[in-house]
């Protein structure tokens, strides 16, 4: 870290200079707690600040210099609240206040204030065509802070620019703020605009929308509702913490009650576009982290597979579709980890097929 941080040491800590410092040193979260000292993440690690260690009331104060009257009381009465909130033109943060062992605490995560081009995020030249499709599903999927928000509100980013469209996002909190550009842009926050995801669903479909990007899908009322707005005649965006394209359809079809499952993977089949799979990993090679992909574009091949319950299959239809611009989590791990990006143990303990990967480093050494 730099040398900024040296004069929090000896003062009392403020947010103000926590958020600057956060900003400066290009943290991706903050976290404050009970019994420690300020700690960022920074390039994945987390390290502390050359603090005194928080007391009760300091956490207390630092979170009633950020948090609105009415997430206060939801600390109070849930024992946690999630907001984002605006730091200057700077920054924005999105944040998430709780209760440990009776103490506050409080996790920051910076939102990047510039968004990619898909190119620089790492998705191939064949992805935006996707974007301009007049309808289905476009999943973007992966474990929390796997950089999933930064994918899609790109993907809304490139839209904007582009098309002469309405698009409605529903988010708990908002993140990025988007600008009207071609599009028109109507950004609803759960709790604050609207009560759920799947009320908020429901709305949308009243507003003229052309594209909806649904937060998170958590529950079987925001699947259902975010399906059949795919089969409607709209392009939804929409988020899942799962990892692969195979796993995702599954997570989807055993979200339903059992009678309603060949329904569910008819509809899928005909709606789904694309599943992408994301992680983010620490680069080796410099300062900083590095997203890997997979990437699954639906085929007549795999609307196939989804409809006649052979999800298995869709890897190796994956491994085969190269021209389409499909890759799996693997094979780009293994581009990554040859490029000298990411390190071998990384590679072996994020990749899908840990022994088929050993095999293929193996075969390439031995063609070497």
């Amino acid at each position: 870290m730099s040398e900024e941080q040296d004069k929090l040491a000896a003062e009392h800590v403020e947010m103000d200079d926590l958020l600057q410092l956060a900003i400066d040193e290009g943290a991706s979260d903050l976290h404050l707690t009970v019994g420690l000292p300020p700690m960022m993440r920074l390039h994945g690690r987390l390290e502390g600040l050359d603090c005194e260690v928080l007391q009760p009331a300091d956490t207390e104060r630092l979170m009633k210099s950020i948090t609105s009257a009415s997430d206060q009381q939801k600390l109070r009465e849930n024992g946690g609240s999630d907001f984002g909130f605006g730091f200057g033109d700077q920054a924005r943060f999105r944040v998430s206040i709780f209760k440990q062992k009776g103490h506050v605490g409080i996790v920051l995560r910076q939102i990047p204030k510039d968004l990619l081009s898909l190119d620089k995020i790492g998705l191939p030249p064949q992805f935006k065509e996707l974007l301009f499709r007049p309808r289905g599903l476009i999943l973007v999927t992966g474990p929390t802070g796997s950089g999933k928000s930064t994918t899609l509100a790109s993907m809304i980013n490139v839209i904007n620019e582009q098309r002469d469209c309405h698009i409605i996002t529903i988010e708990d909190p908002v993140e990025y703020y988007h600008e009207h550009k071609k599009s028109v842009i109507t950004q609803r926050e759960v709790g604050v605009d609207v009560p759920s995801f799947g009320e908020a669903l429901r709305r949308a479909l009243r507003q003229d929308p052309d594209v909806i990007l649904v937060g998170e899908m958590r529950d079987l009322e925001t699947m259902a509702a975010a399906i059949s707005a795919a089969e409607t005649g709209h392009l939804v965006f929409a988020t899942l913490h799962t990892t692969g394209a195979a796993a995702t359809v599954d997570r989807i079809v055993d979200a339903f009650p059992t009678d309603q499952q060949e329904q569910i993977r008819t509809q899928l089949a005909n709606g789904l576009v694309a599943v992408v799979s994301q992680l983010l990993l620490v680069r080796q090679d410099r300062p900083g982290r590095v997203a890997a992909f997979e990437l699954m574009i639906s085929t007549s091949a795999i609307r196939s597979l989804i409809r006649d319950n052979k999800t298995y299959r869709i890897t190796s239809d994956i491994q085969t579709g190269a021209k389409h611009g499909m890759v799996t989590i693997d094979t780009y791990l293994m581009a990554l980890y040859q490029a000298g990006q990411i390190s071998y143990e990384d590679l072996i303990t994020k990749s899908q097929d840990p022994e088929s990967v050993k095999q293929k480093l193996q075969e390439d050494a031995d063609g070497r």
